[in-house]
């Protein structure tokens, strides 16, 4: 009988249900978005989500179901979101889930976001442990080496915002719409990145971390400096998605070569995942250091870079193929969960709140 995993995403501004099979067939992705209700307010408001979260999370698991043309008889395990996010609507998720899982008696997993993001390459690309993979979103940007299912060794990261931070804060500096990212892309199309000439934080210093804030600050004293000209926007924007490219590029080059040292695999794999991987032009900066490295070069479709549930139902479905527990029902949500300290069965161990 085919065993089939829903997941259930709520970290932030996206409420999604997904229904894969035990093997990873997608066969439900369902997604509500929350963007037209957080633009009037410039960002994400966290109660506002929370709150639209509870409105949707029902409708948007039945949509689920009736796309995969199934019920919640035929479940087999239920995993949602348990951290890191905006813990508001992480509870939403995880209650939701928790109580479906006690009723069904079915096991629970409380998933880590980033791990998510961390594993869905080898859903899509199927590609084999350990590979070395640059998590890149609108909250997180490390370096990492994934070895097995809750098992990553840290080799960088953002020391302060990450790169979607970067471009999601000078977006709105040049008065463009949330989500940043995107806008950011599509102006800098038109664009010249040398018309502004901006940092590159970190990139001569030691080591994989990287450091995005005073990039961010640059931009705005360069707007500034241009009297916000807005002929000169998309100059802007290009240079801005330039220089956040070169500096993932270098980082990730020092990564590739101290993975190798470590690991010495004989046809190494490099992945990009998390929203900023739906950029074209940091794609394939990627994949031109990549092949430069002799690493092959893997990113999800883009549909399933950023924030989606499938990713979530797919971390139940490693931790399965891994004979790895399933988690306690008691296990309280963490607004912080850092992806290398996750250990096998931290989720399976009762915990009286969030640290």
């Amino acid at each position: 009988m085919e065993q089939l995993i829903l997941g259930i995403e709520t970290s932030c501004d996206e409420t999604a249900a997904a229904i894969i099979s035990d093997d990873g067939q997608i066969l439900a992705n369902q997604i509500s978005s929350q963007i037209s209700v957080h633009q009037r307010h410039g960002g994400v408001v966290p109660e506002i989500a929370a709150r639209a979260h509870i409105d949707r999370i029902e409708g948007v698991i039945a949509a689920a179901l009736a796309e995969a043309n199934t019920d919640t008889s035929q479940l087999s395990a239920i995993a949602a979101t348990a951290g890191p996010g905006l813990i508001g609507g992480v509870l939403v998720g995880t209650v939701v889930a928790k109580a479906m899982s006690a009723a069904l008696s079915v096991p629970y997993y409380a998933v880590n976001h980033l791990e998510g993001h961390a594993l869905t390459a080898r859903l899509t690309n199927q590609v084999s442990f350990p590979y070395l993979l640059l998590l890149v979103s609108g909250g997180h940007t490390q370096i990492l080496a994934v070895e097995a299912p809750a098992k990553y060794k840290l080799y960088g990261a953002t020391l302060d915002d990450a790169a979607g931070e970067a471009f999601d804060k000078s977006a709105k500096a040049l008065g463009l719409p949330m989500p940043g990212g995107p806008h950011i892309e599509m102006l800098a199309k038109t664009g010249d990145a040398a018309g502004f000439d901006l940092p590159r934080p970190m990139i001569r210093k030691p080591g994989c971390d990287l450091s995005f804030s005073g990039l961010k600050t640059a931009v705005i004293q360069a707007w500034d400096a241009a009297g916000k000209d807005a002929a000169r926007k998309p100059d802007l924007a290009a240079a801005l998605q330039q220089a956040v490219c070169d500096c993932l590029c270098q980082r990730s080059r020092a990564a590739m070569q101290a993975f190798q040292h470590d690991y010495q695999v004989a046809n190494p794999d490099f992945v990009v995942a998390g929203g900023v991987a739906a950029n074209q032009t940091i794609r394939n900066g990627l994949e031109h250091i990549s092949a430069e490295n002799s690493f092959s070069f893997h990113a999800p479709p883009i549909n399933l870079c950023t924030d989606n549930a499938v990713m979530i139902a797919w971390v139940a479905a490693e931790y399965r193929h891994a004979g790895l527990a399933a988690s306690s029902r008691d296990f309280a949500p963490l607004p912080r969960w850092p992806l290398a300290s996750l250990t096998p069965h931290e989720t399976t161990k009762k915990m009286d709140h969030a640290s």
